[in-house]
């Protein structure tokens, strides 16, 4: 003995008839493993296309989605430019009529003028924030500087000088506003 492990006696056909049977046997199992392969690599293959298919897809949409969004960007105004020419209009014909009309008819056609853009502007969901009298709110308004008075409460706003205006509910510019402060107590010393 050598230390190694030796090979055990193989049977073979020639030696024992029963190893016949087993052969024939193992051939119908290598035929049967061969056609589940083949089903199983067409059925990979089946996926594989699935798979291609379906990336070239997303990678479509994608596309579409992309070029969606460059055209709405480059569009998104066109409706409310629309709109303004009408304001454009109005305004021309002011200044055209400036030259020979009185002082009333070229206020009366600035109010009209600005009825129309105010009209625009709401249509396309820009509302107007003219907070006079209300509670000052730093997410609304810009304090510019506080004024002692007695005719607000403290902390609400006295006077507008520059109104706000919101799109769709989002701040688009804060009104700029002067905030009222405790009215200064007059000087009682004798």
């Amino acid at each position: 003995m050598s230390g190694q492990a030796e090979r055990p006696d193989l049977d073979t056909e020639e030696d024992n008839p029963e190893l016949e049977g087993d052969n024939a046997e193992s051939s119908q199992e290598v035929d049967d493993a061969e056609a589940t392969l083949a089903e199983l690599q067409a059925k990979a293959d089946e996926n594989w296309d699935r798979y291609l298919r379906a990336a070239a897809e997303i990678e479509n949409v994608r596309k579409r989605a992309s070029r969606d969004v460059a055209h709405a960007r480059k569009f998104a105004l066109e409706n409310f430019g629309r709109e303004l020419l009408a304001v454009k209009d109005s305004l021309e014909m002011g200044l055209a009529a400036g030259e020979s009309a009185d002082v009333e008819s070229l206020l009366a056609g600035s109010a009209a003028t600005l009825k129309i853009l105010t009209a625009t502007l709401e249509r396309f969901g820009m509302a107007e924030l003219d907070p006079e009298g209300e509670p000052f709110d730093p997410e609304l308004h810009e304090a510019m500087t506080m004024q002692p008075s007695d005719v607000v409460e403290p902390g609400s706003v006295v006077t507008v000088v520059q109104k706000g205006y919101t799109l769709n509910g989002r701040l688009l510019r804060p009104a700029r506003v002067i905030v009222a402060a405790e009215p200064v107590a007059p000087d009682t010393d004798d």
